[in-house]
């Protein structure tokens, strides 16, 4: 599998479906945001693709911002197409990712996930990540 970086000049409107297929795998019925937008150079996103055969197989994201407690990184919107997951694909998006905050000397990266995806947690928990005691607290507009 080859892992590449994704951003506005090597999108075409294949891959574009398919990052939206993908994402629809994760979140069925959820809006998504026009790509265009999420990857705007003063955006701080960094989206990247694994590809298998020339096709797209698998996504992951992580914003990247700096706060007054250091530079931190946020994964998001890691997905693997149900074809082909158990594959190690997901490991091999979430280390890049890991390789490259470190290489920003990052102070943390979190992450969230939902209770009931299992295989997520245990591969989040696989690669370091612990559950952090806290509260999510969300306010939709």
């Amino acid at each position: 599998m080859d892992i590449k970086e994704l951003d506005l000049s090597n999108i075409d409107s294949t891959i574009r479906e398919k990052i939206i297929a993908l994402y629809r795998q994760l979140s069925p019925g959820k809006k998504y945001q026009d790509l265009s937008q999420v990857l705007r150079v003063d955006n701080g996103v960094y989206l990247i693709g694994g590809f298998q055969d020339g096709n797209l197989v698998g996504i992951a994201s992580m914003a990247v911002y700096c706060v007054i407690s250091g530079r931190k990184g946020w994964i998001e919107d890691v997905v693997v197409d149900d074809a082909y997951r158990g594959q190690g694909i997901g490991r091999k998006l979430i280390e890049y990712l890991l390789k490259y905050s470190r290489e920003m000397n990052l102070t943390e990266v979190l992450l969230f996930t939902e209770s009931h995806r299992i295989a997520a947690r245990k591969l989040y928990e696989n690669l370091g990540f612990r559950i952090k005691d806290s509260s999510i607290y969300v306010l939709k507009h």
